[in-house]
Order: structure tokens, then sequence, then C-alpha cells
């Protein structure tokens, strides 16, 4: 009896987990468009260093700076679309010239 509460506290937390995950996203803006994505990244990349580097203070560890990221994930993401797109257009020709290659090729052989 004690495991299966347990099997079900565990699942009910995962799930708390998960949700409320998955809330904060949504709640700030993450699951919206590209910009209001990269606005949140833009948010969160001012105010995550100076809260490291508070915590580190407080440990007393050292941390090296991080690197600064110039550029935009709109652009990296359309980009990594258009080519992805392009690719799947360009696939059926690609398709049927390699394989009057391959039939020249196997036609060569057999002579």
């Amino acid at each position: 009896m004690a495991s299966a509460a347990l099997r079900i506290l565990k699942v009910a937390t995962k799930a708390g987990l998960a949700g409320g995950a998955v809330y904060v996203a949504y709640d700030q803006g993450l699951l919206g468009s590209g910009t209001q994505g990269e606005e949140v990244l833009k948010k969160t990349t001012a105010a995550i260093p100076p809260a490291v580097q508070e915590w580190a203070n407080y440990f007393g560890w050292q941390i090296p700076s991080a690197p600064k990221l110039d550029f935009s994930i709109c652009e990296s993401w359309n980009w990594g679309v258009q080519k992805s797109v392009s690719a799947l257009s360009s696939a059926p020709s690609k398709t049927c010239e390699y394989t009057a290659e391959g039939w020249k090729y196997i036609k060569e052989l057999v002579k």
C-alpha cells in the first residue's frame, strides 16, 4: 500500500513541476511569437548574471564572465527554417536526378 501511495506522490510531484514549468513559460511569453521569446531572452540575460554573481559571492566562488552573444534568435531560426524548407522542396528533383545517375552507373556496369 505504501509503495502505491509513494508512486502516486512521485507522479503527482512530477506532473506539478511540469505543469508549473509550462505555466511559467507561458506567463513569461516563451510560448508566443519569436519576437516575444527574444525579448524574454534579453530580460533573462540581463537578470541572471547579477543573480549568479550574488550567489557566487555568498559562497566565495570565483566564476568567469559569461560570453557575449550578439545574434538574433529570430534570424537564426528563420535561416534554419528556410534551409529546411529549401531542402524539402528540392528533394523530389534531386531524387530523380540521383536515380537517373544510379541507373546510368548500373547500365555501365552491366555492359
